[in-house]
């Protein structure tokens, strides 16, 4: 077997592969030996047909299926001869399949790149330095409680985080429309959940009064057959109610399930959660960090078959999250273009971390990792069972698993330094308020 490589830019790579004419026509004969021991044709015996006749039956479909299985057998060869790491698939290029000749063909592929990783020592990230402190925890409860407001009703007019309790009709073009009725209908004033005008037109009004107002639907309305329409409303107010934080009482505490030990109990509980919010957040903000550092100090080309693949990736995903099917409705693909060279190029950087350092998978820790995704479903014993039953599945956890072990790998080696953050800073509680 002959084999020539050339470089056509870049990571692509062309090779050419010559088979002696007297491999291909001895495999042919060989299949052909075999399919005459068994072969049923008309006239003969079984396995008693003539030679000549198996051949001409059977040769020229026995030539392509040996053409087919060399070129694939061949080229697995080739590679391995020349150290070549195929990125994906070749394009396979018949130069010369007549019988008789050698077998001539020319492979067209990526190779993986080749580069030398930089020192893990010359990596430098900063650790946030972070507790839960009694003020995050006082602000952490008081949010909790204005999850689970209180209403009193009162006898003045309505103002800002009142709830308003109203009957309204609304028609549009002088025909009721559906979801244009409603009775006994809680509005909160000022919590954005009902139209502009809607909300408008409640605010400054007591129990007892009535009127009518138009709103507009907004053009993004998820009903398509109201967006952008104007309604006609008439609105009565049945009550006013002033909205008050509850009390930190037991019956506020029994809301969380917790039947003993009283608030202290749930503070206790609430801050070991923001505690682990917290330490979810230091290690996200490192990794990321440590990631984008990896990526700066180790430039490498990704293959092109790597990088359209994991774009389309990132457009599905994107699609799947628009609530749309069709593939037609694909986002362009050029604001993805540096996020997926990014991720080829690290999940390559990572791989080779851990052949560097020859990693291999910390099979508690997937046992623990799965054990936690099971966690999250009510039927957590059968979740595990499919999961080891899933060959596909476990890689993937394998996969995550070996990905933290590379990442924690490079911090025991970065320059870590610590820089003073604060809860709300790092889990963003408390700043999306308006």
């Amino acid at each position: 077997m002959e084999v020539s490589v050339t470089g056509t830019g870049g990571l692509e790579r062309r090779v050419e592969v010559a088979v002696p004419a007297a491999r291909v026509g001895g495999e042919v004969q060989q299949r052909l030996k075999k399919i005459a021991r068994t072969a049923r044709l008309n006239g003969f015996r079984p396995g008693k047909a003539p030679f000549a006749v198996i051949q001409k039956q059977f040769g020229e479909q026995v030539y392509s299926e040996v053409i087919g299985d060399l070129m694939r057998e061949t080229f697995s060869q080739a590679v391995a001869q020349e150290k070549l790491i195929p990125a994906a698939g070749p394009r396979i290029e018949p130069i010369e399949t007549a019988p008789g000749a050698d077998l001539k063909y020319a492979a067209i592929f990526e190779v993986m790149p080749q580069f030398k990783l930089g020192d893990p020592a010359e990596l430098a990230v900063e650790r946030p330095a972070a507790v839960v402190t009694d003020a995050d925890l006082d602000a952490m409860l008081a949010s909790m409680r204005a999850q689970r407001p209180v209403y009193t009703e009162v006898a003045r007019a309505a103002r800002d985080t009142d709830r308003v309790m109203v009957d309204f009709d609304g028609t549009i073009d002088g025909a009721p429309f559906d979801g244009g009725q409603g009775r006994d209908v809680g509005v909160v004033v000022g919590a954005g959940r009902v139209m502009v005008d809607f909300e408008r037109a409640v605010t400054g009004r007591a129990a007892g009064e009535q009127c009518e107002f138009e709103a507009k639907f907004p053009d993004e309305h998820t009903n398509k057959s109201l967006a952008g329409k104007t309604a006609a409303f008439s609105l009565t107010v049945k009550k006013v109610e002033e909205q008050s934080l509850p009390a930190l009482d037991d019956a506020f505490v029994a809301e969380f399930g917790i039947t003993e030990g009283g608030i202290e109990k749930l503070r206790a509980e609430v801050r070991a959660s923001m505690e682990r919010e917290l330490a979810e957040a230091i290690k996200s903000r490192l990794r990321s960090q440590l990631l984008d550092a990896l990526y700066k100090a180790n430039p490498l080309e990704v293959p092109k078959s790597m990088l359209d693949e994991q774009i389309q990736e990132l457009q599905v995903d994107m699609l799947r999250r628009m609530g749309a099917r069709d593939v037609e409705e694909l986002p362009p693909r050029e604001p993805f273009e540096e996020p997926a060279r990014k991720r080829v190029a690290l999940g390559l950087i990572l791989g080779e971390v851990l052949r560097t350092h020859d990693t291999k998978v910390d099979r508690k820790r997937v046992q623990e990792r799965l054990n936690e995704i099971a966690a999250g479903y009510p039927n957590a014993d059968e979740v595990r069972r499919n999961y080891l039953q899933n060959a596909d599945a476990m890689r993937q956890i394998e996969a995550a698993v070996l990905e933290d072990q590379a990442i924690e790998g490079l911090l025991e080696r970065a320059r870590v330094t610590d820089k003073p953050a604060t809860f709300s800073e790092l889990t963003g509680f408390g700043q999306n308020k308006d």
